[in-house]
């Protein structure tokens, strides 16, 4: 193990001493756990974090999450465009224009640009700039910005970055899926961020990600220097995400997550394999947890005549989300790329047999437990459920196994450790 406070004496920096606890503020954009996975990070690491012995303060933008009492939120207020009336549209007001950052955000957001990170990053770093003091280490949660990239450079605070995945990923999918020139087009203005994001991740010293597939694309897409990527997997609220006895499982019950209706998460794929199964399975249910919204999945619904037999199910709190995964028969996730897959892990951590496509890191989730399937292949993803679905001694068996790798890889509290680690090195490194 790193000897840190010999290592600063040596190098004469003003680190805290061994066995203090670390001072550790996570910068988030948007961290309400509902609207993403990365939400659902920030309130994990920030509660496993204290658990470890540091004192945490999360800076988040809106949606602001709802965290653990012994962690600290600040909030920084931005325009908070989406969640206004015709997006925004009407939200600017006079003050605004005495701002560059909210006349920025206003009029980037207006052209079709996704400009929040770069906003929270200005307003990240001038957060920072007056409160320098109180922290020993900065975590960026892939904001990836401008501002947050000044952060060590100009401010000298010992700067770590977690990547979950490269968000190029995304924008390709999204220009494959698209029916014409316009909204191939307006996909590429909406994912112009990504230039800056791969910019700033060059200059980056110290970058955790999720999974080993994960940095393999880290490095691929974005040009890192792979020594400075140290992957470190997520975990899983297990007390929440838990076998329950006392919950019935629902015969033919197949529960997936949707944060969003786009290519990347492969609803639409499952979609299609339900409708397969049907013929032989009638009974069979779909719950999706996350809102129809427009895209592939909701065309796939109308055009297969399922607008009544799939069921959406929103704003759930985390209890009675583990109570659907406890209550399914297989939970899915079709994803075609994560960088992790904090679903599937959640499903395992429940008892629950898991089916994952083998889009990016999720074969790692399921590792020799689940079931794993091509991606974007929905007779391979329907012969899979109709597998575990019609044999109640295979379901057993894989719903075990998934039991048994949740509990022994997705435990914060082996991985909490281990971020503590690593935001010691980096602070030793940038010292």
């Amino acid at each position: 193990m790193l000897d840190v406070t010999k290592q600063s004496q040596e190098k004469g920096a003003d680190l805290p001493a061994q066995g203090a606890p670390l001072r550790i503020c996570i910068l988030s954009y948007r961290s309400d756990p509902k609207v993403g996975g990365q939400g659902v990070y920030v309130d994990y690491l920030s509660q496993a974090l204290v658990k470890a012995g540091a004192l945490v303060d999360v800076v988040s933008g809106p949606p602001y999450p709802e965290l653990s009492a012994d962690v600290n939120l600040v909030k920084l207020p931005s325009l908070d465009l989406f969640s206004k009336p015709h997006h925004g549209h009407f939200a600017l007001r006079p003050k605004h224009l005495l701002s560059p950052t909210d006349t920025y955000e206003y009029f980037g957001h207006l052209s079709g640009k996704f400009v929040e990170p770069f906003a929270f990053g200005q307003r990240a770093y001038q957060y920072l700039k007056r409160h320098r003091a109180k922290y020993d280490v900065i975590l960026d949660n892939q904001t990836l910005a401008y501002g947050i990239g000044r952060v060590h450079a100009r401010l000298g605070l010992p700067l770590t970055t977690i990547i979950h995945h490269p968000i190029t990923r995304d924008l390709k999918l999204a220009v494959e899926a698209a029916t014409d020139w316009k909204h191939r087009w307006l996909a590429r203005r909406w994912y112009s961020f990504i230039k800056m994001q791969i910019k700033v991740a060059r200059t980056l010293p110290a970058i955790t990600c999720p999974s080993e597939h994960a940095k393999a694309d880290i490095v691929s897409e974005f040009g890192v220097a792979p020594d400075r990527i140290h992957p470190i997997s997520l975990g899983v609220d297990q007390q929440a995400f838990s076998p329950d006895p006392n919950i019935q499982v629902a015969p033919g019950k197949i529960v997936t997550t949707a944060s969003a209706d786009t290519p990347l998460k492969g609803l639409h794929i499952l979609v299609e394999a339900y409708h397969k199964l049907l013929s032989t399975h009638p009974d069979l249910e779909l719950v999706v947890i996350g809102k129809l919204r427009k895209g592939q999945a909701r065309r796939a619904i109308l055009d297969l005549g399922l607008k009544d037999r799939v069921v959406f199910k929103s704003d759930l709190t985390r209890e009675e989300l583990a109570n659907e995964f406890r209550s399914a028969t297989v939970a899915v996730t079709p994803s075609l790329y994560e960088g992790f897959g904090l679903p599937a892990a959640e499903a395992m951590s429940c008892g629950t047999p898991v089916i994952v496509a083998d889009g990016g890191a999720l074969p790692e989730v399921a590792g020799d437990a689940g079931i794993i399937v091509p991606k974007g292949d929905p007779n391979a993803l329907a012969d899979a459920i109709d597998g575990l679905v019609s044999n109640r001694e295979r379901r057993s068996e894989v719903a075990e196994a998934c039991l048994k790798r949740a509990n022994a890889h997705f435990n914060w509290d082996s991985i909490a450790p281990k971020y503590i680690d690593f935001f010691r090195n980096a602070m030793v490194a940038q010292c």
